[in-house]
């Protein structure tokens, strides 16, 4: 494995790391550990592909780009392990872990089981303002593609998935949908960069609110089901073109 740390794309200036030591989402220090707040960033910079699979993690360094002792940062890398996102060898060091490609197919399944019976319950009941909501996301997507901002086009994305469970009256089925899809999540930002992809992203979400939009539940069911099916193409094609990103 190649010895590759902190990439660029992550190192801050000391003003931005003094932002960067507070937890994400604006959470106020006292409310989260040091820890906590290492793991969080470390988490969004690997599944933004920001620190690529087989990378390493070297503690001096992250300990010195995070100002904290190296404990926390520890704990942050043993919790990253039991997410299946970081390796760790005890004489060979830490690195983030490659991308298990037989685990896609089943996160696939369930993502596509969770937000499937999800979109039907809410094309039965969705209100108008409910559907103003999803348009809502998908307008800000737009802005994000025309201004070809992935990183706000994915959290526009990630907002409409969970606008669609806050609907449904089940906001637990996008948290447990999240958490299965973190490998689904690295695969799916190498695809935002080729040509037409967000575009085509768009136009899957507002076929799905169409249909909702017309209390078409087979239909929302149909066009979800596709969305979510389209990574799985993908796939093989990502694994040609980065095979050293895949275990």
């Amino acid at each position: 494995m190649s010895q590759v740390t902190i990439p660029p794309k992550v190192s801050v200036d000391p003003m931005r790391r003094e932002r960067r030591r507070q937890p994400l989402g604006g959470i106020p220090a006292g409310r989260s550990t040091a820890a906590s707040m290492v793991q969080d960033e470390l988490r969004r910079a690997i599944l933004a592909m920001e620190i690529v699979p087989g990378a390493a993690l070297v503690e001096k360094e992250l300990t010195a780009h995070f100002g904290m002792s190296r404990t926390p940062v520890r704990e942050a890398l043993i919790r990253l392990k039991e997410e299946g996102l970081v390796e760790i060898f005890p004489q060979a060091g830490t690195f983030v872990a490659r991308i298990p490609s037989e685990a896609i197919p089943e996160a696939v399944f369930i993502r596509q089981a969770l937000e499937c019976a999800t979109v039907d319950l809410v094309a039965r009941i969705a209100a108008p303002e409910a559907i103003s909501r999803l348009d809502a996301t998908i307008a800000r997507q737009h802005e994000a593609f025309e201004a070809s901002d992935q990183e706000g086009f994915h959290r526009a994305d990630e907002e409409f998935h969970e606008a669609l469970a806050m609907v449904a009256g089940y906001p637990g089925i996008w948290k447990i949908a999240h958490a299965a899809k973190s490998q689904i999540d690295r695969c799916r930002r190498m695809t935002l960069p080729v040509p037409g992809r967000m575009s085509m992203v768009i136009r899957e979400h507002l076929s799905i609110v169409d249909a909702v939009r017309r209390h078409d539940g087979p239909a929302a069911v149909a066009a979800m089901r596709k969305h979510l099916g389209t990574l799985l193409p993908d796939l093989v094609h990502l694994r040609a073109e980065h095979p050293d990103y895949f275990a």
